[in-house]
């Protein structure tokens, strides 16, 4: 019963606290979802479906998706203070890389970065909004050095930069020889931030950070789903705009991304999914390999780095082919392009519940080894949280009741998930097409695609892992 509290509170922390866990190169424990599990949770997803499609009446979902703007909070303009802060936070965590522990699970950096912030700042953007803008280490040196804009950033360019950006990091997650050790990620991530740097100083802070630096645009559209957001009124910028709302209605009231927003959108949720595939026993066995003697990722990067484009390849081809099947079996139907653009938004659902659930038991571990790392960044021995004798635990994963609860919290965002995403693509419909009736028939086969997608998820999470 104690550790089943434990588990309890330390899933219930997830929703409030500001940080969360991820894993580069391999998880340390794997719990997979039980086949009754997948079916019952699968079969959930499919009768949501069709009540949410068919027996929701669209005056009910319009009202779902208000939108309340609540008076204006008194908040002082800090954003250039916190983004230095944020650098200097960088700086340091690039040092201990460099000459911290060797220990990924003992160094602050892969930590850091595949831990709160690839999967802990993205559920911190779900319930508030994108706080990187504010958080990011650029834009404060870019205004305190008041950088102009040399030249502009083309319209046709898109989202292609920040889409680049995703590949480089998914490749370097997913395929890299050791995306974990301490000194080689610490190269990376500066490289990273003088490339963002100069694209900042050249094309400017708006239009890059906007467009081009993948993490902003990533958690941008992940802080659409937010109930609560928070902006920065242009007429009083000492106060800031509250707006609440149900999750998901900022997928339907923001503004429409270009088709390569469309594409990023598609390829951000391929590109972790990937991530899970490549670890099962069944992609290693259709690559000639036993799972039980994996010889090493040297022994896969050019299978996984087809992998890994082929997977944003098909999720896309597959996407594309759906809506387009809806829009033909309705008589009066929208262009092909805004009907991609602004449903790809309802993919974002999906693929925020599947991160939580694909990274939830690294979370529940590697979160304790990141306490301990900030703690001592630089592995001397120090204890700057004053931790004491802290060891990390994992008994809970041997306890059938705290099993049993992950499972379900598994199971649960991934519905949750999906129940968000057809809400929003049936409400994204109900302005495409001309009636309710045809709002309908066009999104059955996207709807058809998410069930499917949803099977899929929950199928990766019951495999076994090498």
């Amino acid at each position: 019963m104690r550790t089943g509290r434990v588990v309890g509170i330390a899933l219930l922390s997830l929703i409030v606290a500001t940080e969360a866990v991820a894993h580069a190169s391999g998880r340390g424990f794997v719990l997979l979802l039980p086949v009754e599990t997948m079916q019952w949770s699968g079969t959930v997803a499919i009768a949501l479906s069709f009540l949410l499609i068919a027996l929701v009446p669209p005056g009910v979902l319009r009202g779902l998706f208000r939108e309340w703007l609540l008076p204006g909070v008194r908040m002082p303009p800090m954003e250039v203070a916190i983004s230095l802060l944020g650098l200097a936070f960088w700086a340091v965590l690039v040092g201990a890389g460099f000459n911290g522990a060797r220990d990924p699970l003992s160094n602050p950096l892969p930590l850091t970065l595949w831990t709160l912030v690839w999967v802990g700042l993205a559920l911190v953007c779900a319930f508030i909004g994108n706080v990187w803008a504010v958080l990011n280490p650029w834009s404060g040196l870019a205004r305190v050095l008041g950088a102009k804009p040399v030249l502009a950033l083309p319209e046709w360019v898109g989202y292609a930069p920040a889409l680049a950006g995703l590949f480089a990091f998914g490749w370097f997650e997913i395929v890299d020889l050791a995306p974990d050790d301490p000194a080689r990620l610490a190269r990376a991530v500066a490289v990273y931030w003088l490339i963002t740097f100069a694209g900042i100083m050249v094309f400017g802070e708006r239009d890059w950070m906007a467009r081009g630096e993948f993490l902003n645009v990533f958690f941008g559209f992940i802080g659409r789903l937010a109930p609560l957001r928070m902006t920065r009124m242009a007429d009083a910028p000492e106060r800031v705009q509250v707006t609440l709302s149900m999750p998901g209605a900022g997928l339907v009231s923001g503004p429409v991304p270009p088709l390569s927003g469309a594409l990023f959108i598609l390829c951000a949720l391929a590109t972790v999914s990937f991530d899970g595939m490549s670890e099962t026993w069944a992609w290693l066995g259709g690559l000639g390999i036993n799972p039980l003697e994996f010889p090493g990722r040297s022994a896969v990067v050019v299978q996984n780095s087809l992998g890994l484009i082929g997977a944003g390849a098909l999720l896309t081809g597959v996407f594309v082919l759906s809506v387009g099947a809806g829009i033909a079996v309705t008589g009066r139907p929208p262009r092909l392009s805004p009907a991609l653009s602004r449903l790809a938004l309802s993919v974002i659902p999906i693929s925020l519940a599947y991160h939580f659930a694909h990274y939830l038991v690294a979370l529940l571990v590697n979160g304790q080894y990141a306490l301990v790392a900030a703690s001592d960044p630089l592995g001397t021995g120090a204890d700057w949280m004053g931790l004491g004798q802290f060891y990390v635990t994992t008994s809970f994963l041997n306890v059938q009741e705290s099993v049993e609860l992950i499972w379900r919290v598994q199971s649960l965002a991934i519905i949750i998930g999906h129940a968000i995403a057809v809400c929003v693509a049936h409400r994204v419909a109900l302005d495409l097409w001309p009636t309710p009736r045809r709002a309908t028939l066009g999104q059955i086969p996207l709807g058809a695609l998410m069930v499917g997608y949803t099977f899929f998820g929950l199928w990766l999470l019951a495999q076994p892992t090498a």
